[in-house]
């Protein structure tokens, strides 16, 4: 059989998978990309729902590696990020303005991602995607990792990256252990036209069946990310256009006007796994293969886009140097560097999950007072915004707008 070889290897032909093949690549090393569906399965496919929020350091990352000029046009900024709870008259509100005139965000739709990473990766020398094809067994030496594919293919590299997701079956061939929790939550997604402008507005409503997102979009859209408690969900699905798109309008008030859905809905079940480790010998893990998280704060993708960074970052410096770029020391930082923000996301997400989905009228005022606090707290509340724009902590170059 076929043995193909690469500095890196990378399984999963997702948003950070790819993006991590363009960034390698781009640094002339040469990478296989594998995936279980054929890349024309991926660039033809109609929108799924789904949009990412993309942060302002996430799109610094992106234009780092030349992917942002292709998703410009079709990306919203967010200007402002408004957080409320219920019909409570207290809330926190974000301006961009606080803290210059840049975005704290833009949102774009997952499929218009993907298609211009496929584009983009198809205009880089040293890419080669083999797909349709899944890896079957996984052979992790001191000086090479070994795929076998399920046609019997071979692919040796220096090193593996798993990108393959939060089921990862790279993390379970490599027997990573992996700490996995399903919440009674599923997210309904669709996108809905309304009569008024959203004016750049993102907001975050919490409910206490769990957080309501209106995400902005090009034009009188926008997305929405409605996470209801799972058994509910199928009586919501079952409603038609009309009567759905009064439920939502129930939920998240007036401020646009009428709204009405438009294309289909979708739903998700929601869970949370964090691997025990990121790294094995010759492997790193990538993204949700790492850490899957809530989606309340719509931070899932920036997550994984700083992994790409860190790891994109070490494995160029050692290959400019002559190294070689799946040694463990550069494993073994890879893994110390992304731990602690992927730890403290993981808490902020499941615990403003936790602590929002609660009727209980103290701990409603409590929560309620914390968000008038940091509401009226300018120096608290521009921490809180750079958080959210990707901005605090050990930066990456990417993420800092320096070339890699």
């Amino acid at each position: 059989m076929s043995e193909f070889r690469a500095e890196i290897a990378i399984v999963g032909g997702g948003m950070a998978g790819l993006t991590m093949a363009a960034a390698l690549a781009m640094a002339g090393l040469k990478v296989i990309v594998i995936d279980r569906d054929h890349p024309a399965v991926k660039t033809d496919q109609s929108f799924d729902g789904r949009t990412s929020a993309i942060a302002y350091g996430s799109k610094r990352v992106l234009d780092g590696l030349g992917l942002w000029s292709d998703l410009a046009a079709d990306a919203e900024p967010i200007l402002d990020i408004r957080v409320s709870d219920g019909d409570s008259r207290l809330f926190l509100h974000y301006d961009h303005r606080e803290l210059g005139e840049e975005p704290l965000g833009y949102i774009v739709e997952n499929a218009l991602i993907l298609r211009s990473l496929y584009a983009h990766l198809a205009s880089l020398r040293g890419v080669e995607v083999i797909a349709p094809a899944t890896v079957v067994a996984l052979d992790l030496t001191d000086t090479y990792a070994e795929l076998t594919l399920d046609d019997g293919r071979r692919v040796v590299a220096s090193l593996a990256i798993a990108a393959d997701g939060r089921g990862s079956r790279m993390r379970q061939l490599a027997d990573i252990r992996a700490l996995k929790w399903r919440y009674p939550q599923t997210s309904i997604v669709c996108v809905v036209e309304h009569e008024r402008p959203h004016r750049g507005v993102a907001h975050e409503r919490f409910l206490p069946a769990g957080p309501l997102a209106v995400l902005p979009m090009r034009g009188q859209r926008s997305s929405i990310v409605w996470t209801e408690r799972s058994a509910l969900v199928p009586s919501m699905m079952a409603l038609d256009d009309a009567a759905f798109s009064l439920e939502i309008k129930k939920r998240f008030g007036p401020s646009l006007g009428h709204l009405r859905v438009v294309g289909a809905r979708w739903e998700y079940p929601l869970s949370l796994v964090h691997a025990m480790r990121y790294a094995a010998e010759r492997l790193a893990l990538l993204g949700d293969a790492a850490h899957a998280i809530h989606p309340i704060a719509g931070q899932g993708f920036n997550l994984g886009l700083r992994d790409v960074a860190v790891l994109a970052e070490l494995i160029v410096d050692a290959w400019r140097l002559g190294l070689d770029p799946g040694h463990g020391q550069i494993l073994a930082r890879y893994e110390r560097w992304r731990r602690f923000d992927s730890i403290a996301m993981i808490a902020a997400t499941d615990g403003l999950n936790r602590l929002f989905s609660n009727s209980l009228p103290p701990v409603r005022l409590a929560r309620d007072l914390g968000l008038a606090m940091v509401n009226g707290l300018p120096p608290l509340k521009r921490f809180f915004m750079r958080h959210a724009m990707g901005l605090v902590g050990d930066l990456p170059r990417l993420v800092k707008g320096e070339a890699l």
